[in-house]
């Protein structure tokens, strides 16, 4: 299109992308408004689930990380990014939170019990790892005769399964560490935290403005009572 710009075109007539080339820019245009409504629906989801507005990010990180797994895959695969794929990269957008999910939840019960963060966290990983990696190798065996494309025809909806494949392998593993670190950094600068710090620095104040009452000493020695 940048290069039709230089065309002279005589007046009444106009240069553009139709027919087939058109129907793809419109369903890329969808395909990326429905990819942005599903991230919108996750976190409205976590927070509601998790009563915090800013925890679930913590979780959402395993998002950005599917995507890498997901190109990484077509990229070996020797797959186009196509609506297919991208349809395979919607559906990430609920299947890799779940991995987040069990981890902090787990981990917000512990605290709750009374175990400090640090604790928590590490508890949490290594009693949630084999239901993680459970229902992810579910998922990746799930989708493999559609990545590879065994039946006829399937050719055109293997991309999805890669992208699926692929996007859940590196967010596995990618959150079982990022998760912990993002949840430790956003409890040391959660708004209650804030809060509570702010209302004990001036409990601290108050008191260092009250000056203690000047006492005299009475004697108490009898010989000194006539």
């Amino acid at each position: 299109m940048k290069g039709t710009r230089a065309l002279d075109v005589p007046f009444g007539y106009a240069v553009g992308v139709t027919g087939s080339g058109e129907m793809q820019a419109q369903s890329f245009l969808n395909i990326f408004i429905a990819l942005a409504l599903a991230v919108v629906f996750v976190y409205i989801v976590l927070a509601a689930q998790f009563e915090s507005f800013v925890l679930p990010f913590s979780i959402m990180l395993a998002l950005p990380m599917s995507l890498i797994g997901a190109v990484f895959a077509l990229l070996v695969f020797g797959s186009s990014l196509s609506t297919i794929s991208l349809i395979g990269i919607i559906m990430l957008m609920g299947l890799v939170t779940k991995n987040g999910i069990l981890l902090v939840d787990y981990a917000n019960v512990l605290r709750d019990r009374g175990m400090d963060r640090t604790r928590a966290l590490v508890s949490a990983g290594a009693t949630r790892l084999r239901p993680i990696l459970m229902t992810t190798f579910a998922m990746i065996f799930g989708m493999m005769p559609v990545a590879f494309a065994v039946s006829e025809g399937s050719e055109f909806r293997s991309p999805m399964g890669q992208a699926v494949i692929g996007g859940l392998i590196t967010s596995t593993l990618l959150t079982l560490f990022l998760v912990p670190v993002v949840y430790s950094l956003i409890d040391d600068f959660s708004l209650r935290k804030i809060l509570i710090s702010l209302k004990g620095l001036r409990a601290r104040r108050h008191l260092g403005d009250i000056t203690p009452p000047a006492t005299s000493a009475t004697s108490t020695d009898p010989r000194t009572i006539r």
